[in-house]
């Protein structure tokens, strides 16, 4: 039960996970809210089409599936970069929320007069490892998680609202740029997770039948053809993400008490860990699985212990946004136009040239305006 619903529970997570490092300083700046929603709807709504489609075409994990589906459109293996590169947006982002978890411990305890004596980074160091060690169970730690940051947020709550002053300001390059990596990172594009979530499905659920399957029948095939949407997976998921979005913008600015922190933070840890075993089941495939373990967690040490919050950050949005524009131009320019229409399998044929157009020319701009945005900020 589960794994069927791995996909919606990374939907409601992402947005309270990694909103507090995207969401500008002043949350009533409207403009914002606004690119955000537009973000959500031109980029984030046709990258999770692309992953949902390309997870129904290849029946595999997206490591794995890459490769088949590189062959079998006939393209460079340079596409299959993007299974490296959606293991290693796991990886940053579990580094990312443990950082923030570090910081936060820590700053809880001093309140309660319990704060430890040791460096901040010998904290961080132990809750990877307990965070690598909880990845061994798998789906089970996310609704743990989700659990404990619900109660965490509910305690803030109890303790008001936080005030907020809505107002119109000035959109910029730069207003975009963090416009549409919150609208990338709050969905999970890039990083293959629902691809992953929908191969966990398959595995109990027939949902596509490869056509070389010579154990699946013919009854079988035809009645799984005819239920399958992508929009009836899609959609749910990026309204829960939107839904989700706005509750989190608006308490992303809530102070949490002391007790409040540290259920919070110990919920992020179980999410973090489901990040990392992602990551461990992608790269397995190539290395084997107690390799992969060691991999993981050696580069999320060494991030989450040698480079700054601040910094991860910055090195989140450059791979994430790597990510998506290699799966956008794959999905939308390599890949057979029957294949995936039979992979979206709309009901409208308008939807799906929507789509494409969507996936071949909005999405790569806009992730392009917004690479620019961001290094005119960091320039700056």
């Amino acid at each position: 039960m589960m794994t069927r619903y791995a996909s919606y529970f990374i939907a409601a997570l992402l947005p309270l996970l990694l909103f507090r490092w995207f969401a500008p300083a002043a949350i009533g700046e409207i403009d914002f809210w606004l690119l955000w929603l537009l973000a959500m709807v031109l980029v984030s709504l046709p990258v999770v089409y692309a992953e949902i489609a390309l997870a129904y075409r290849s029946v595999d994990a997206p490591f794995a599936g890459m490769q088949k589906l590189t062959r079998e459109a006939d393209a460079s293996p340079l596409w299959r970069s993007f299974g490296w590169l959606a293991a290693l947006v796991s990886i940053v982002i579990a580094a990312l929320v443990i950082s923030g978890a570090s910081t936060g411990i820590v700053s809880a305890l001093t309140d309660l007069n319990s704060a430890p004596d040791v460096p901040s980074f010998a904290i961080a160091a132990g809750l990877m490892v307990i965070a690598i060690l909880l990845s061994l169970l798998g789906v089970t730690p996310l609704p743990i998680g989700l659990g404990l940051m619900l109660v965490g947020l509910v305690l803030g709550v109890a303790n008001g609202l936080p005030n907020i002053n809505f107002a119109m300001t000035g959109i910029s390059l730069g207003e975009w740029a963090r416009a549409v990596a919150l609208a990338l990172v709050s969905v999970g594009a890039g990083t293959g997770l629902y691809w992953f979530g929908q191969h966990l499905s398959t595995k109990q659920v027939v949902t596509a039948v490869d056509v070389n399957n010579i154990n699946a029948q013919k009854p079988a095939r035809t009645r799984a053809n005819q239920e399958y949407r992508a929009s009836k997976l899609v959609l749910p998921i990026w309204i829960v993400q939107l839904l989700v979005g706005i509750v989190a913008l608006f308490i992303s600015g809530m102070a949490l008490p002391p007790i409040g922190q540290l259920v919070y933070w110990l919920g992020v840890l179980f999410v973090a860990s489901y990040l990392l075993h992602y990551s461990v089941q992608q790269l397995a495939h190539k290395f084997g699985l107690l390799v992969s373990l060691v991999v993981t967690f050696s580069v999320a040490l060494v991030l989450v212990i040698a480079i700054p919050t601040i910094w991860l950050v910055g090195l989140l949005v450059i791979i994430s946004s790597i990510a998506v524009l290699l799966l956008s131009i794959f999905a939308g320019w390599q890949m057979k136009i029957s294949h995936l229409r039979k992979s979206l399998n709309f009901g409208n044929e308008a939807f799906y040239n929507l789509w494409r157009i969507a996936i071949r020319l909005v999405v790569p701009v806009a992730l392009l305006l917004a690479l620019i945005g961001w290094v005119i900020q960091w320039v700056s």
